[in-house]
């Protein structure tokens, strides 16, 4: 069977996201191939200097379009039939390099497609290729020796974020329909606040990682054990995330696709029934004016709607977690096991130092879960500023930040990311309005753990009453 002329126009549907094109595709507006000859057309003509899409797979791209039409042909409805999307460089791709941004893996060539991979492909989606990330997923900027630098969609002299700043920069820029990336601290949440879009870091567990682990290592579940990396979705719309949601979570094994994971609804879907935790201060990370005014203007939107806000400043003596013991408690804890599985590397942390850690971690997480069951949502900054000038100084220890003009610490950014990276929280980022200097700004929103579509719907509420993000 001829698959139909195009009805809509594949530009415009690129430009509305991954459920557009799988209506349009359902419905028989458009075809596959011709949203992914959209696709590649915008990366040929607007990523030369943005740098975002670093491996293409144009090629098999156009035989996955084909297939996504004769499967439509079929009367199949898959839920991403046709949408056109690209990954981040760390997931397995089988016949493209997986580097991590590290030369000496620069021709590490995976046999197997990662897990989401293939739940993505089997979901209808065409792979048009991978997107740049920072040496070992280690920055928050997207630079590193292989495929160099990504730049900003909006202000060339500005990183896009990292360590999935690849991914937040192709969205922007409307390269691509959907992106996957991944988050130890704040790699999903810090791009998309940066870039103007939307993504999702989804609780502990939810999600596959099998085929995102360190190139050349042995992968049979992933990362390292007891490490909170998780994969998630970027995307320009909160249904977008909904929908990659669905398509993704669920358990790692064969029959996974018979029994996917069904994520509790939200709380309440009534904005008036929710209780609404504004973090706008942090004991070691500080924020700009500009971000918490975006995070002022986001808790108005939920006030106007009818939910209680409560500041940090009106909370009993105890009621949240020690934020600064919580944030280098995290930090030691992700070293030391990043730092064991290092090749050749030896740990110089006793057993009983290791159990001690682990137990002050679990506390502090426990402290999180109760806190998440008196709040339906924290409201929180993704990080304490709008993008920031491209950063050349190797020593993370000798780097600073200009916050509304004074010099602050690079790393101690990455403590507004840690309550959720701790405690394996759902928290997902919404764009809310820009600075300015037309730099977008976002805030995260953490929910309880395994209530993701909760978060996603508080994200929702935020972002429906304002201006859209960004196409």
């Amino acid at each position: 069977m001829t698959a139909a002329m195009p009805t809509e126009d594949p530009a415009a549907l690129l430009d509305q996201g991954a459920r557009a094109c799988a209506r349009a595709m359902a419905e028989g507006h458009t075809t596959a191939a011709a949203l992914c000859e959209t696709a590649i057309a915008r990366i040929e003509a607007r990523d030369g200097t943005l740098n975002a899409v670093v491996l293409r797979d144009f090629a098999r791209a156009r035989e996955q379009a084909r297939e996504a039409d004769a499967r439509r042909a079929r009367g199949e409805r898959p839920p991403l039939l046709g949408v056109p999307m690209t990954v981040k460089e760390s997931f397995n791709i089988a016949g493209l390099p997986t580097s991590w941004g590290l030369p000496p893996f620069r021709g590490f060539m995976p046999s197997a497609d990662a897990a989401a991979v293939q739940r993505l492909k089997a979901a209808g989606a065409v792979i048009l290729g991978k997107t740049n990330v920072p040496p070992a997923l280690a920055d928050w900027q997207s630079a590193n020796p292989i495929h160099g630098r990504t730049l900003h969609p909006l202000d060339a002299s500005r990183t896009p974020g990292g360590s999935s700043g690849g991914s937040a920069a192709a969205l922007a820029a409307g390269l691509v329909a959907l992106e996957l990336g991944s988050d130890l601290m704040g790699s999903l949440r810090i791009p998309a606040h940066f870039c103007g879009v939307w993504a999702h870091k989804p609780s502990v567990g939810v999600l596959p990682m099998r085929g995102h682990a360190f190139p050349g290592t042995p992968d049979t579940l992933g990362p390292p054990p007891d490490l909170p990396t998780v994969i998630g979705p970027l995307a320009r719309h909160a249904h977008d995330l909904r929908l990659a949601m669905q398509v993704l979570a669920g358990p790692d094994m064969p029959m996974a696709q018979a029994w996917q994971l069904r994520l509790p609804p939200s709380r309440s879907t009534d904005p008036a029934q929710w209780q609404v935790l504004v973090l706008d201060r942090h004991p070691l990370a500080s924020a700009s004016q500009a971000v918490l005014g975006a995070l002022d203007e986001a808790a108005a939107r939920l006030g106007r709607q009818g939910s209680t806000i409560t500041r940090v400043a009106d909370l009993p003596a105890g009621a949240l977690p020690d934020l600064a013991r919580l944030h280098r408690t995290y930090l030691r804890h992700v070293q030391t096991v990043l730092g064991a599985f290092e090749p050749g590397a030896s740990c110089d942390m006793t057993a009983h130092e290791w159990i001690r850690l682990s137990a002050e971690r679990g506390q502090l997480r426990g402290q999180c879960f109760a806190l998440l069951e008196r709040f339906d949502a924290v409201i929180a900054p993704a990080f304490g500023s709008a993008a920031f000038p491209h950063v050349d100084e190797p020593d993370w220890e000798r780097r600073t930040l200009l916050i509304d003009g004074v010099a602050t610490p690079y790393g101690v950014q990455g403590a507004w990311s840690s309550l959720a990276s701790l405690a394996g929280l759902p928290a997902t980022v919404v764009p809310v309005m820009r600075d300015a200097q037309g730099l977008p700004l976002g805030v995260q929103v953490i929910g309880p753990w395994l209530h993701d579509l909760g978060a996603i719907e508080v994200a929702a509420r935020i972002g429906e009453e304002g201006a859209p993000p960004p196409a």
